[in-house]
């Protein structure tokens, strides 16, 4: 496990990311990890509505640049049921088995050092030009059934002892990510995490919380619970089983992010979906859907 540097300084005050500084260069394209492993990191500013530190930088390397999230080891909360490891390592870990899967769901994200110390830097994911183009992923519906398109996640109090249907999209690339979730255990998939980019694409973001190696699903997508998986899905996983066999380069990998009791449940995980064939149900051991919701 790498740990964390000692900052250099305090960290920056908030700034807003969508207003960097004029001299701020625009993304050149998708980046490569070499692009935001190698690269110039500066920060321009830090996010001030997330828990743990998150600044806003700008990444130059071999004549490319683009903007990107920072989050160093050092503004960690400690989390008392993921006494191993840090969200950083998980967040890459996470990046590593959606690369794997081939599904493309999370922004490119690599381990490395920066300003504060070592911390995880992601691929800044900019907003549609146009709201037209921000795909409709969530909703609250005042019907008992949710419409075409549409699959029920249950009930949510919306105020003044009033109830409504809380709805995400039949969509195939939000059922990729319900599969991912379940492979990672991710038990803080909320609607604030996924992020709306070019084309109608959306990308998942935040995974910190995943990895236990106890059952942590929590999620706001469960349309799909007991449903069979897709075709494409268990295709999915029988390849991203093989891949974390010993020996094979994503399993070394994983030892360098999670531990070694991590990978085995996540091992079991993915082995248990392929037996069963279909999208996990609540345990009801615990709240199935995370607080807040967004």
């Amino acid at each position: 496990m790498e740990s964390a540097a000692e900052p250099a300084a305090p960290l920056p005050g908030p700034a807003r990311p969508q207003d960097p500084p004029a001299a701020a260069p625009e993304s050149a394209g998708t980046p490569s990890d070499a692009l935001l492993t190698e690269g110039e990191l500066t920060v321009r500013g830090r996010i001030e509505e997330a828990s743990n530190a998150v600044l806003y930088c700008t990444v130059v390397y071999d004549g490319h640049r683009t903007a990107c999230v920072y989050k160093p080891v050092a503004g960690e909360r400690p989390l008392w049921d993921f006494p191993d490891g840090t969200l950083a390592q998980r967040e890459v870990a996470a990046y590593e088995i959606s690369r794997a899967c081939g599904w493309d769901l999370i922004p490119p994200t690599v381990l490395r050092d920066g300003p504060y110390g070592t911390g995880m830097v992601q691929e800044w994911i900019d907003p549609p030009e146009s709201s037209d183009e921000v795909p409709e992923l969530l909703a609250l519906v005042e019907d008992e059934e949710p419409g075409p398109g549409w699959k029920a996640v249950g009930l949510a109090q919306i105020g003044a002892g009033r109830t409504a249907l809380l709805v995400h999209a039949d969509h195939p690339r939000l059922r990729r990510l319900a599969v991912l979730d379940a492979v990672i255990n991710n038990g803080d998939r909320k609607g604030g995490h996924l992020l709306p980019g070019a084309d109608g694409q959306f990308f998942a973001i935040d995974h910190g919380v995943t990895f236990n190696a106890e059952d942590k699903l929590r999620t706001l997508l469960w349309g799909w619970a007991g449903e069979p998986l897709t075709d494409e899905a268990l295709e999915v996983l029988r390849g991203l089983e093989r891949q974390l066999a010993d020996g094979r380069p994503l399993a070394a990998r994983l030892a360098e992010l999670i531990t070694d009791a991590e990978t085995e449940a996540l091992r079991a995980r993915v082995a248990g979906l392929l037996h069963s064939g279909r999208h996990p149900e609540p345990s009801g051991e615990w709240p199935a859907i995370p607080w807040p919701p967004v």
